[in-house]
């Protein structure tokens, strides 16, 4: 079965979303070498924005219903329901035909990944970056995209690089840092490679 991932973020340029779309498949590397090795076909789409996400990901679903199709977005705010129930309550979106195992979310953004593993954010900042600014806590998800991106500026301001922006620096660190630190403190991650690595060795 043909595996798409549909995820946000990118911005509104071509260049912008191929830049996510590269750090995003090499943040996924592990599957992405699965799929391969079990000759399954695997396509990620950064689509922009969470609208244009929650748009191509229902077209997908009624156009491609023989493909594995996945949305992947920010929560935004924590979770207290399924993904696909949390979509729907918190942005009234009709996810009325994907299946539970196709609703996947970045709790409560995407950056929490990144937090997830300091030395790599260390490592890419270097002079001038204040780990000590970022969360402690091991759940990440408790942490709202408010608190994690206050955290990441605070860590970063004083680098060369500048203060974290994720069109500028998203795509560099999803291909430095570690999935299995990610795994261990943020669940949805966990869930997401869980899915997909039973989806791809099934069958």
């Amino acid at each position: 079965m043909e595996i798409v991932i549909y995820f946000e973020g990118g911005g509104n340029s071509a260049e912008t979303r191929a830049a996510l779309r590269l750090g995003m498949s090499a943040f996924l590397k592990p599957l992405v070498d699965m799929a391969r090795q079990r000759r399954r076909r695997w396509f990620i789409t950064s689509c922009g924005g969470r609208d244009q996400a929650c748009e191509a990901f229902p077209d997908a679903l009624e156009k491609e219903p023989d493909k594995f199709n996945v949305l992947l977005v920010d929560s935004e705010a924590a979770v207290t329901l399924l993904p696909r129930a949390h979509l729907q309550q918190r942005d009234r979106w009709n996810l009325e035909d994907a299946r539970e195992e196709q609703v996947h979310l970045m709790a409560q953004c995407m950056e929490a990944w990144l937090v997830a593993d300091p030395e790599a954010l260390a490592e890419y900042y270097n002079q001038g970056f204040n780990a000590g600014a970022l969360p402690q806590r091991t759940n990440l998800e408790e942490e709202s995209k408010e608190q994690i991106y206050s955290a990441l500026e605070n860590a970063t301001r004083r680098t060369q690089k500048g203060g974290y922006g994720k069109i500028r620096h998203a795509s560099e660190l999803l291909k430095r840092v570690s999935q299995e630190k990610a795994k261990n403190r943020c669940a949805h991650c966990k869930r997401l490679f869980t899915t997909l690595t039973a989806k791809i060795q099934a069958g």
